[in-house]
């Protein structure tokens, strides 16, 4: 396992690197990267057919600087300034636990306050080339991909927000015990925690966009499964925890082309320094489990991409809005509920059974999608008997 990403290029490359990157969080990086451009093409495709169309908006310009403006300027500055050369000085701390440094009192001041002075200059300074004497307001034509970028920032903050509230409520005894340490820790975050959170959060932004929601959930869903794929790449690089339960069955013989991990894996030094201590090992994490688990990361991978194949397939054949997305919700659902089979997590007595979070979300999210697709089919219906 690499549980920073120059620990891999170290093993591929034979180097001697130490890079402030974890490798789950550089995966987490690339999903939303590679997301956001699928996103952004589609939403140019979805333009040219005419499905969704620009707008104008007004904007002022020729305003000068207020203070908020360079208030806020100087506080980035300071915190950018505090930070990065405060982590320079102690790179060590730093790329060994680089979110633990970025929420601790670690930093240097002196440096911090020099970003800030030279942020809120340029910002004045910026401000005053585009002043006029009187300001003025402008339309603006706004092309629904412009805005892409937009819909990834909003998308990301809230995912995590997500992620980390559905996480603690699932494991509210680490809350308890370790507030500081479980709120700012990124080990545990639910997927359905930060995609409900996010759905919301991108559909309003769309929505005030002039995009319809059912619109921007197709043009997201192929783009999110494929990034769900590109996390879990993360997890199972960096061995996070998010491993099945163990295999100790023997690989079958119409298996046997594959390779052995991809039947059973005891992650050899995993992130989270979970199992016993491996010998001659020296280091953070010199840990491997005492039992071979189902790797469900790089399963979950294989079958996020198939998923994506698919509704990249569908996303010219369907012309409903809303029935890719309803398709990603059954797919996803169906994914999720048949991986936490052999995969570990809490589990919960509900109606007498005994089922994980993550079970009830996905069945919730297939009765939801098939539901769906009724729905968006009949009001496709109503609107085209409307205009005949």
């Amino acid at each position: 396992m690499y549980p920073k990403f120059s620990d891999m290029l170290n093993d591929l490359l034979g180097t001697n690197l130490s890079l402030p990157v974890q490798t789950y969080g550089f995966f987490v990086a690339l999903a939303f990267l590679t997301g956001g451009v699928i996103i952004y093409f589609e939403l140019k495709r979805r333009e040219k057919t005419g499905q969704i169309s620009s707008h104008r908006k007004k904007i002022l310009k020729g305003k000068p600087a207020s203070i908020v403006d360079i208030t806020i300027s100087a506080v980035v500055g300071f915190i950018i300034g505090f930070k990065l050369i405060g982590a320079i000085f102690n790179y060590s701390f730093f790329t060994e636990n680089p979110q633990e440094y970025i929420f601790s009192g670690e930093g240097n001041f002196l440096e911090g306050i020099i970003f800030a002075a030279v942020s809120a200059y340029l910002k004045f300074k910026s401000k005053e080339k585009e002043k006029l004497d009187k300001p003025v307001w402008v339309e603006e034509t706004v092309h629904p991909y412009q805005i892409t970028g937009n819909i990834i920032v909003i998308a990301a903050f809230f995912g995590i927000l997500g992620a980390k509230v559905f996480d603690m409520v699932e494991h509210i005894g680490d809350l308890i015990d370790d507030p500081i340490g479980t709120i700012f820790s990124f080990s545990g975050l639910s997927f359905y925690g930060g995609f409900i959170f996010a759905a919301f959060a991108v559909s309003i932004y769309a929505e005030r966009n002039k995009i319809p929601w059912p619109v921007i959930a197709d043009v997201v869903a192929p783009a999110l499964i494929l990034a769900y794929g590109i996390g879990r790449i993360g997890c199972q690089m960096s061995g996070d925890g998010c491993w099945g339960i163990p295999n100790l069955e023997p690989k079958p013989e119409w298996l046997g082309f594959l390779p052995d991990w991809m039947w059973a894996f005891d992650y050899p030094h995993n992130v989270i320094n979970e199992g016993v201590h491996m010998s001659n090992c020296s280091g953070s994490h010199c840990f491997v489990l005492d039992k071979p688990v189902f790797p469900t990361p790089f399963y979950e991978t294989c079958m996020a991409v198939v998923i994506f194949l698919v509704l990249w397939f569908l996303r010219k054949k369907m012309r409903i809005p809303g029935l890719i997305f309803s398709f990603y919700l059954i797919l996803n659902g169906i994914e999720r509920f048949l991986i936490e089979k052999i995969r570990i997590n809490i589990k919960y007595d509900f109606l007498g059974l005994q089922v994980t979070q993550a079970e009830i979300i996905a069945v919730c999210l297939m009765v939801f999608g098939v539901l769906s697709i009724f729905y968006f089919r009949y009001q496709q219906k109503t609107f085209e008997k409307k205009v005949e």
